[in-house]
């Protein structure tokens, strides 16, 4: 699986961005889609993950209430909608798949295949 991340950019406080992950192959409705971010400084964290089955998501708490994902098995992409941005969600942000037990989606080590990053930068 190939993941391609978009959407990333500038935006000031409060403001909104929606990222973007497109997979390759066929396979896609069989991996957990995870996002994950890591600013600098900083070790990566988790942010917010789309389960095989869709309709089922979790989220960081620092995120939840803000962000949403979502995934389209027919397109073979996941989005991450984030809203009331904040200076501290500046990073760059990861999408991942892979078939974490329930237990680690919040862990990276539990996902195979990594996007190539995309910057979010989130100005005061």
């Amino acid at each position: 699986v190939q993941l391609q991340a978009s959407g990333g950019g500038l935006v000031q406080a409060g403001g909104s961005l929606r990222l973007s992950c497109a997979a390759s192959g066929r396979t896609f409705s069989r991996y957990t889609m995870g996002w994950f971010r890591q600013a600098p400084g900083k070790e990566r964290e988790f942010v917010a993950v789309a389960w095989r089955s869709i309709g089922t998501t979790y989220y960081a708490d620092s995120v939840k209430g803000r962000f949403t994902t979502s995934r389209d098995n027919a397109k073979n992409t996941v989005e991450l909608q984030m809203n009331s941005l904040k200076p501290e969600d500046t990073a760059v942000y990861y999408c991942a798949a892979g078939t974490p037990i329930l237990s680690g989606v919040r862990r990276g080590s539990q996902y195979d295949y990594w996007g190539q990053g995309t910057q979010v930068t989130v100005s005061s």
